[in-house]
């Protein structure tokens, strides 16, 4: 079994790249740090960095050994984060994850809840692509993370609970004066020559790809961003179309118009994970927050008072 400062030495000489910087940042001696680490190889029945003239790198078995120790690490801290919330009765902390367009609005409105509920939570919130997400859900370094299936999918994982939140529709984002800007529903193959913005990389199978093939066609897509505000300044400046989803649309900006693409409209599914484990209390009033926030968006307008049929 390995111990777990023989973890913390490991992970600190991964991170220096020096035997020597680990020993200052550990207050060890070199000697000390060679042997343990020696001691450590010995376990893991093979090297685990390679000795170069100026310090050392991961061979790939300290790479595996490092991520796995990375986890432990992680878990590690966050048990001693809620140990220590429940002794001093602070409310620990909340660890968020989400891709962007559900930062548009989705998240920021359950999260503005969330601190009114619940002040004496420190909230962390990191952005980025659902895969990556989910990696980090898995590595511990995550307590909930707001995911989707667009544009190519989202691997099942193992040691996650996806719970579903919505079905999204994915709307067309033209210049405001776009030949098809007037019409309320435009389908998929009124745009077989036009061109895409996209984020996927070249050949990797996207909704958009998917959507257009059972039309006919294939997206020409000429320019590829990653970030949909990024995308839709391309589409603002005349150069292409691209796809935005419905939950992001009150923050889309002035000088583009959305229209639905109608039964031809992709749709992606949008999820909140949590680990397997018994998730932090606080994650559960988050993700019943969320529930709240996406029901509101359903509900039907309210009559302004005093209104009554007939009137």
């Amino acid at each position: 079994m390995f111990e777990i400062d023989a973890l913390r030495l490991l992970d600190v000489v991964a991170r220096t790249g020096s035997f020597t910087a680990a020993a200052e940042e550990l207050n060890y001696t070199q000697s000390a740090v060679s042997r343990r680490i020696a001691s450590l190889e010995r376990e893991a029945k093979g090297p685990l960095f390679e000795r170069l003239p100026r310090g050392v790198r991961l061979t790939p078995a300290g790479t595996v050994l490092h991520r796995h120790a990375r986890e432990v690490l992680e878990r590690l801290e966050s048990a001693a984060a809620e140990l220590e919330a429940i002794h001093d009765g602070t409310g620990g902390r909340l660890r968020v994850g989400a891709f962007s367009t559900a930062n548009a609005v989705m998240v920021p409105e359950a999260l503005r809840v969330f601190r009114r509920a619940r002040p004496e939570v420190e909230v962390t919130l990191v952005e980025g692509f659902s895969a990556r997400l989910m990696e980090r859900l898995h590595e511990g370094s995550l307590d909930l993370a707001v995911v989707s299936d667009y544009p190519s999918g989202l691997s099942p994982a193992e040691d996650a609970t996806l719970v579903p939140l919505l079905t999204d529709e994915l709307l067309l984002a033209l210049p405001h004066d776009h030949r098809l800007a007037g019409r309320e529903v435009v389908r998929l193959g009124d745009l077989r020559d036009e061109n895409w913005v996209e984020g996927a990389p070249p050949g990797h199978a996207t909704m958009l790809a998917e959507s257009c093939a059972r039309e006919g066609f294939a997206p020409k897509v000429g320019i590829r961003i990653g970030e949909w505000t990024g995308k839709l300044g391309y589409v603002a400046a005349g150069l292409g179309v691209a796809l935005v989803p419905a939950m992001a649309a009150r923050a889309v900006r002035g000088d583009l118009v959305l229209r639905s693409l109608g039964a031809t409209a992709p749709r992606r599914r949008v999820y909140a994970a949590l680990p397997r484990t018994a998730p932090l209390s606080s994650a559960g009033t988050l993700l019943d927050l969320l529930h709240g926030v996406v029901a509101g968006w359903h509900e039907p307008p309210r009559r302004p008072a005093g209104h009554h049929e007939g009137h």
